[in-house]
Formats: C-alpha cells, sequence, structure tokens
C-alpha cells in the first residue's frame, strides 16, 4: 500500500511551513503516526515539533519524586472509602483503585485486544478511519490536529521534540483509565508534574470538567463548585519500543439540553456559585472546536468571565 510521505526538516524549527497542508497529509494518510514511522520516516514532521517551553520534560530543581497518586483499596469498608475518595478528588484529582473485582485476565485481554487493532495491515485499519463520531465509532490521529499549533505524536521518533498527549483537562464527569506497564503519563499538582506508575492490577480514576462544574446523574443536576479538581495531564512521547496502550472510558451526562448549575448544598453566601449555566451540548462543542490545551475551555464558563 502507498503511504502519502511528508518531508520536513529539523535544521531550523523556526523556518515558514505550510502547516494546513502537512496536517492534511497527515490526515489523508489514514494511517496515523505508526503508518508514518512503518514507511521508513527519519525525522518527524514539523507540525509536530514543540516549542522548548512546552517542553514534557521538568527541571530536576522542580520535580518532587515523593509525589504520587493515591492508591484507593475498594475493599476497605465503605467510609473508608469514600473518605478516600473525596480527599484525593478534592486535592490531587486523580486517584488508583485497586480489588476492583475485575478480573485481570480480562484487563490483559482489553489491552491485548487493543494492541492487535493498531497491528493490523494498514489497509484493514484504513477502512475504520474518519473523523465523523456520530457512528458510533471514530478512529484517527489527534482530535484538534486541524485547530492546534502543534500535534501530538506518541511513537518513539526523536521524542525529545514532540509530546504524546499535551496537556488538558477532560471534558466529561469521570474518566477510568487502564494502561499498560509503559509509563508516560504525568498529572500536574500545584507546579510539579506527578508521574504516575500505574499498579498492574489497578485502574487510574480522574475528575473531569463537568464534575468540578456539575456532577451528572441521569437527569438529575449536581454541581460541586470545584470542591472536587478536574486537573491538568500529559502524556510524554514515548521513547520505548514497546508501545504504550491507553483505554479510557468517559462517563458523562447525555447530550441534552438539561441546564446544569450548582447545586444549593455546595453553595452559600461566602463561596457563591464559581460557574454560569451550561448544557451538556454547547459545552462539548465548544470544547472540540478548540485547540487541547490547559483548562480554557471550562474558564470560559467562570462566573468572572460572564
Amino acid at each position: 500500500m502507498a503511504i502519502t510521505t511528508i518531508t520536513t526538516t529539523t535544521t531550523n524549527p523556526c523556518q515558514h511551513y505550510n502547516r494546513f497542508e502537512e496536517a492534511k497529509k497527515l490526515d489523508e494518510s489514514k494511517t496515523r503516526v505508526k503508518g508514518l514511522v512503518d514507511s521508513g520516516l527519519t525525522t518527524i514532521p514539523h507540525i509536530l515539533h514543540h516549542p522548548p517551553q512546552n517542553s514534557p520534560n521538568p527541571k530536576p530543581s522542580t520535580r518532587n519524586p515523593k509525589l504520587s497518586l493515591p492508591i484507593v483499596d475498594l475493599s476497605s469498608t465503605r467510609s473508608t472509602v469514600v473518605d478516600q475518595i473525596r480527599h484525593a478528588a478534592s486535592t490531587i484529582g486523580f486517584f488508583q483503585i485497586i480489588n476492583h473485582d475485575i478480573p485481570k485476565i480480562v484487563m490483559d485481554l482489553m489491552l491485548s485486544s487493543i494492541k492487535s487493532f493498531h497491528e493490523l495491515p494498514d489497509t484493514t485499519r484504513m477502512q475504520c478511519y474518519g473523523r465523523d463520531m456520530s457512528h458510533g465509532v471514530a478512529y484517527y490521529t489527534n482530535v484538534d490536529l486541524y485547530k492546534c499549533k502543534e500535534a501530538n505524536w506518541r511513537d518513539s521518533l526523536e521524542p525529545e521534540l514532540t509530546v504524546g498527549l499535551k496537556w488538558h483537562t477532560d471534558p466529561v464527569g469521570l474518566t477510568v483509565l487502564l494502561v499498560n506497564e509503559v509509563r508516560g503519563l504525568q498529572v500536574k499538582h500545584v507546579e510539579d508534574w506527578i508521574d504516575v506508575k500505574p499498579d498492574p492490577s489497578g485502574l487510574i480514576v480522574n475528575i473531569g470538567d463537568i464534575l468540578q462544574e456539575a456532577t451528572c446523574d441521569f437527569e438529575e443536576t449536581m454541581i460541586s463548585n470545584d470542591e472536587y479538581k478536574s486537573v491538568e495531564h500529559r502524556v510524554l512521547a514515548n521513547p520505548s519500543r514497546e508501545p504504550r496502550v491507553s483505554i479510557p472510558v468517559f462517563f458523562t451526562s447525555r447530550m441534552t439540553e438539561n441546564m446544569y448549575g450548582p447545586l444549593s448544598e455546595v453553595v452559600s453566601p461566602e463561596k457563591p456559585a464559581a460557574y454560569r449555566q451550561f448544557t451538556i451540548s454547547n459545552f462539548m462543542e465548544k470544547y472540540y472546536s478548540e485547540e487541547l490545551r490547559g483548562k480554557s475551555v471550562m474558564n470560559a464558563y467562570k462566573v468572572s468571565n460572564i
């Protein structure tokens, strides 16, 4: 199969280049970044270069090696589990759960199945490629490919020049994440980035924007009003030849026109509503219309920005 080739040079990262054309070629190849590597690419395209100030590798002096994600044992008493999750959700915004009763063999099968899909022949995977999410399945590279200044690159080629997934928050209620042993996820905590070491039998859980603003329970709406934290996280470009496999499951409300606003129980004269009313459909539309970066969409709904 012929693969669209993207050529570039790394001698001058500031040189002029046609960003739209590079994005279009990458998208139209329908093989994602794996296809570029398989085609014999030796340097990454210019569109994947990130500026030095966005380097995912913080200076050693700013790193705190003692920082780690809390681990919640679901076999503990209910009160203990509730207290631990509440504390993690209101401070770091991420935690790992163990003893969740999902058999290890099922988790391993999920990881191997996803890996097997990406190792299918290009001609097979190309049949699934597309950005239209209305069909229930979408398979493409970079959710913000046509909007971002720099695209993401997850493969092992020149990892020092790029980022696997830019820092962002999730536009959902909760994210439950299953990953293999290849590390790369980092979670921002104050000014540090926590290197996440996944528990082999665990799942990673993080608070999404909607839960920080609004906790969704079918037709009912509850607002945490910043009690729980949706924090920025990112993924480093993978320097290993072993692929990193990541399977997120996003939990949120249905795309309805129901209005979401602060729950009266968490609003007071001392702590007024932090966010204005919004709908899930409007929030998601705004999220996907912008570049994936930080909390820009979430901040747009703050009362101070009305």
